[in-house]
């Protein structure tokens, strides 16, 4: 691995940069976007995709890289599968698997009556009719699985033949949610077998095994009742995946479960953590995997016990201000990752597995990040309430002066229950806000992964409870700071953020003088009519608004409804809205925008109509950079 520091010292492959010295969003959206695909085939080379925004085509440009440890520069190649291992292609290159959507339900007015083909009528029977951007169609994502001879595949098999249920898992799965075993034996898939509402109320997925040989599938994970995910053999065959054990519990611990003929172990039980991702090492005799500890994501291993079934203890290997994100694969004693923290975007960087020490491996945007002033991240523990301690992240202006004093924002994270680590956002950019002279607050609030179970879970039930104290108590505390302008506090957040907006618009007492929400809910009642996953709400609010007798339902809806609290809302308001978001659908954005309106209160709406929970296309995201910085400009 030394050719690699040579090669690391000489190499750069970057983007051609404007010469300034801070971030604009112009700037943001020109920035190459890594990431990995994998270890090559030979065991000699990374390969990973750099996507590039194209602000006048409105859309990326997408370049595959092969780069050799040997100290080369990087080689642009067509065809990433032709170095990688093909996850689609059997272990014994005798069979290969496709994915395709298959039609089972009508839906369709002309589905129903031939005679209408011109008719756009949609007809649905039970709910999960739309999820996250997509109307339910009455397609199915399916695998196929078909004979290779003399290197073609054959007419292929569906596996899941006239069954109403999707592998990949729709909208977000892919290739994580199938493997094959080393034997080429059995495809292991994922899968939610359940059909129309109560599709939409459970979160519980499972693993089934299909036999290639016989055609017959059977349920790994029958008795789990939570999400059942991540699939992947070791090469020895064992196979290991992921699961959260409460049905209806999006956000329930994440454990690494592996079975070794009939025994099922969960290598994680007694860690008091929640696993995002994991590979198998290179033997087989370790797992590595990707989980949140205090404000950032960091790289862990566990043993494989085999047979002995004695539960290993968990090992943290990287420690830093930094976010591990994707792991590519192993070789020798070096792990090759992809990191990021709040001032770069994500490049891949190689870890020393027994100390921990990482190098990076590609350079594609340091060119950009030489010229910029980059801003100082600080970490603070900030007491609650409740006497706990929280990690504040405060992300402070290029070139600070504590002499000056500064306009200050209160960022509320999404989720709920997602964590708050040193991320790199191409929308709530940290770097890009601080280096407009906004200090910006970020705490790692209740409800955040990272600080053990019992931290992560508090939120559930009590959406508008300590949750808002600890936003409060983390603006107050650096509101005592000399440098942070105490008449020029802002509020800003998206999901759960903008929900916390919307609530704290209505008990923040006068702190702030401005507040920007983006597709945040609203209208509780409304939003258990029109959201999608059903589940969500069912656990988080604790029910639905018309069972008076369950008292956590009723006072999710009563005490923690930002509607609720209109009445004292007195502050400016920029609210965004996706019109394409049926998760936090359209009518919430633009209830609060007519509540402000209404009332007399100063207050913006920006709908972008073909936009989802996120905000994906390069134009719309400049638009909604400049009308966020030009609101900020006005109203703080």
């Amino acid at each position: 691995m030394k050719k690699i520091a040579l090669f690391l010292c000489c190499t750069i492959l970057s983007l051609s940069v404007v010469a300034q010295d801070q971030m604009t969003p112009e700037l943001l959206w020109k920035l190459g976007r890594v990431s990995g695909i994998g270890i090559s085939k030979d065991g000699k080379s990374v390969v990973y995709r750099v996507s590039t925004p194209v602000l006048t085509e409105n859309q990326s440009a997408i370049t595959n890289y092969s780069l050799s440890l040997q100290g080369d520069r990087p080689q642009e190649i067509a065809n990433p599968n032709e170095w990688v291992p093909d996850h689609h292609l059997s272990p014994d290159g005798k069979y290969v698997i496709s994915e395709k959507d298959v039609k089972i339900k009508n839906v369709y007015g002309k589905d129903f009556y031939n005679d209408l083909s011109k008719s756009n009528v949609q007809i649905y029977e039970s709910l999960n009719y739309r999820h996250w951007d997509e109307w339910e169609d009455g397609a199915f994502s399916h695998l196929f699985v078909h004979t290779v001879t003399d290197g073609k595949a054959k007419e292929g098999k569906d596996i899941m033949t006239g069954e109403p249920f999707d592998c990949p898992q729709k909208p977000f799965g892919g290739e994580e949610d199938y493997a094959w075993s080393p034997d080429s034996k059995l495809i292991v898939y994922v899968a939610k077998k359940k059909y129309g509402t109560d599709y939409a109320t459970s979160t519980n997925t499972d693993l089934y095994a299909y036999s290639v040989e016989t055609g017959t599938t059977t349920n790994i994970t029958e008795r789990m009742m939570g999400y059942d995910t991540h699939p992947v053999f070791s090469p020895q065959g064992t196979l290991a995946w992921l699961s959260m054990k409460r049905d209806g519990y999006e956000s329930d611990k994440n454990d690494i479960i592996i079975k070794i003929g009939s025994s099922v172990i969960n290598l994680t039980q007694a860690w008091d953590g929640t696993v995002n991702s994991f590979i198998w090492g290179a033997d087989g005799k370790k797992i590595f995997f990707i989980a949140p500890v205090e404000g950032t994501e960091q790289l862990f291993e566990v043993d494989n016990p085999g047979t002995s079934q004695k539960l290993p203890a968990v090992k943290q290997i990287t420690q830093g201000e930094f976010d591990i994100n994707g792991l590519l694969g192993q070789i020798s004693n070096t792990m090759f990752v992809s990191r990021t923290d709040m001032n770069h975007a994500a490049e891949l960087y190689t870890v020393d597995l027994t100390h921990g020490q990482m190098l990076q491996l590609t350079h594609v945007n340091d060119a950009v990040y030489a010229k910029l002033r980059l801003s100082k991240i600080e970490k603070r523990m900030v007491p609650t309430t409740d006497g706990k301690k929280m990690l504040v992240w405060v992300i402070y202006p290029p070139d600070f002066d504590a002499t000056k004093k500064y306009p200050t924002l209160l960022y509320c994270q999404g989720g709920p229950q997602s964590a708050l680590s040193q991320f790199y956002s191409f929308r709530w950019n940290f770097q890009l806000i601080a280096a407009n002279g906004y200090i910006v607050v970020a705490p790692n609030r209740r409800g955040m992964p990272g600080f053990g179970v019992a931290w992560n879970e508090q939120i559930s039930k009590d959406h508008g409870g300590q949750v808002m104290q600890d936003y409060l108590s983390a603006i107050d505390e650096l509101a005592k700071e000399k440098f942070v302008d105490k008449d020029r506090l802002g509020c800003v957040g998206a999901s759960y953020g903008g929900y916390s907006v919307f609530y704290l618009a209505g008990i923040h007492n006068n702190r702030f003088k401005t507040f920007i929400a983006h597709d945040g809910i609203f209208d509780l009642k409304s939003m258990y009519g029109t959201t999608e996953e059903i589940w969500f709400v069912n656990w988080d609010w604790g029910g639905a608004y018309w069972e008076k007798d369950n008292t956590a339902a009723q006072k999710s809806y009563s005490e923690f409804d930002p509607m609720n609290r209109v009445d004292k809302w007195n502050t400016p308001i920029l609210i965004y809205q996706g019109g394409r978001d049926y998760r936090v659908p359209v009518g919430q954005g633009l209830e609060a925008f007519q509540a402000a309106q209404l009332r007399g209160i100063k207050s913006k709406l920006i709908l972008f109509p073909e936009e989802n929970h996120w905000v994906l296309h390069p134009q719309n995201a400049i638009v909604w950079q400049r009308e966020f910085f030009k609101w900020l400009t006005d109203t703080l």
